[in-house]
Order: C-alpha cells, then structure tokens, then sequence
C-alpha cells in the first residue's frame, strides 16, 4: 500500500507563507514538486525578503550525504532538497511514495533564470569556466542583463585561498546583495561556498547549479531527452570527461544506486525516515 508525504518543507523564516510537500528517499527529505511550483515558491519567498538555499542530489550528491558526516552536516541548513538523479526518482516510486518528477539544478536554473528576471530580481552567477556565466544570462535574460540586475564572476581556481578574490566575492553578496544567486562549482565546492555566503545575504536564496552555465551557454552539451528520461544521461556526462567521472560514476555512482533501489523495494509501505 503506497503512503503520502507526511511532512512538508516549511518556507525558509516564515511559518505564514506556503511549504512544499516533502518525500523522504534514503533518508533525505526531498521536495514533492515541480520546476514551475518550485520556481515560483522562490521567487515569491525572495521578492518578500526571505531567503533560502536549495541542494539539487543526484546519485554523487545523496551517496556523499549518507556516507560523509562532515558534509551531511554541511547542507544540514539547506531549505529544499531536490531529485536530480532518475534513479532517486526511481527510488521513491520503489518505496510507494513516488516524487512526481526529476527536479534537475539545470532546469531549475533556465526556469528560475526567466521567472526572476520577469519579477524584476537582482541575480548573481558565481563560477563556471570563463565567460561562461556572462554568455548564459546574456541568451537567457538579455533585458535584465542590460538593466543592471545580473552580476556575473568567475573566480580563478583556488579562490578560496585567495583573500582579494574572496574579498570581491563578499562586495558583490553584501555591498549588492543580489536575492537570487546561482553557484556553478560543482559539489562539495558550490556547497562549501554557499554556506561561507550566505550570511553576508541572508535574505537570497543560493543554488549550486554544477555545469549549468555551461549547458546555457553551449559550451558543454547536455545529453538528448531520451537519454535524460531513461537514467542514461550519466552515460553522455561520461564520454564527454571519461577522466574526471569515471571514477565518479563507475566505482562510486553505479553500486551506490544498486544498492539505493535495493533498500527503497525492502522500505516499501513503512513510514517515511526522518
């Protein structure tokens, strides 16, 4: 007998405004939603000052949540969780309580891009390779771009160690204080770098977004649809950077997902873990 989400994500610093449906998957509480409710609950909480943060897991991202303390505890402030890995998906129907789609930081992003631009919210694309950041807000949001209401940076590598870039960084959050920001680092990097932010402005909301800039602007291709809807886009991910994701994928990624599917067919009909 499949069973319903029995919790919700309350909004980030009001108890008055509307909470997002939560399923549990593995233990993780993930947002029963999709893109154009999430999108919209964003920049609704954003536009009245209340901030937030949003972590999207695929399998790397869950796997390193169950198995690394230090970073559990790292997204441990995080407002919303998200599906990005079909085999999370997958999961949650295994387990009765199906998620109604694959949330993906990527269509976030192009979604949430469009949605704050037209509210008239100031944004900032932190990372990703060179130009990258400019190139995608330029073919998303071109108008807001020539507004004044996108900020873009991209930090050399090692930033981190590097107190003048750090000290830019701290000016665009604190000295502009943009209300959307999107982080284009990968993970556990983008993860690490939000929660250093986000006190400097606690009323945005942050995404780690990974490769996202570049899919906008086209220097990195995303997989087709049918590899996306069928769990294959791993696989397309892989061909492309065999050097950086083998590992990633095929010693970590696949046993863990095995293994995920294994235990959300043995959790089916329980309550939900929290």
């Amino acid at each position: 007998m499949s069973s319903t989400p029995a919790t919700s994500i309350p909004s980030a610093t009001s108890a008055g405004a509307a909470a997002l449906p939560i399923i549990h998957v593995d233990g993780l509480p993930f947002a029963a939603t999709t893109v154009p409710v999430l999108t919209g609950h964003i920049v609704d909480e954003a536009a009245a000052g209340r901030g937030g943060w949003v972590v999207t897991p695929n399998i790397d991202i869950l796997r390193r949540w169950r198995v690394e303390p230090a970073f559990r505890a790292l997204v441990a402030d995080a407002t919303v969780f998200t599906a990005d890995g079909r085999p999370i998906v997958w999961a949650s129907q295994l387990q009765g309580t199906p998620l109604p789609t694959r949330l993906t930081g990527s269509d976030l992003f192009v979604a949430l891009m469009h949605a704050a631009a037209a509210a008239g919210l100031r944004i900032a694309l932190i990372g990703g390779n060179e130009g990258t950041a400019d190139a995608a807000a330029a073919k998303l949001i071109p108008e807001a771009v020539a507004a004044g209401r996108v900020r873009c940076l991209c930090p050399p590598f090692g930033f981190e160690q590097q107190p003048q870039e750090m000290a830019r960084l701290e000016t665009l959050l604190s000295g502009w204080l943009p209300q959307i920001v999107f982080i284009g680092l990968g993970s556990p990097k983008q993860e690490k770098l939000i929660a250093r932010l986000r006190p400097l402005a606690p009323r945005a909301w942050y995404l780690g977004v990974g490769v996202s800039f570049s899919f906008v602007a086209g220097d990195v291709k995303r997989a087709p649809g049918w590899m996306q809807r069928s769990g294959l886009e791993w696989v397309h991910r892989l061909t492309q950077e065999p050097g950086r994701l083998a590992r990633r994928y095929l010693v970590d990624g696949i046993p863990f997902a095995a293994g995920l599917l294994w235990r959300s067919a043995t959790r089916r009909g329980r309550r939900p873990a929290v």
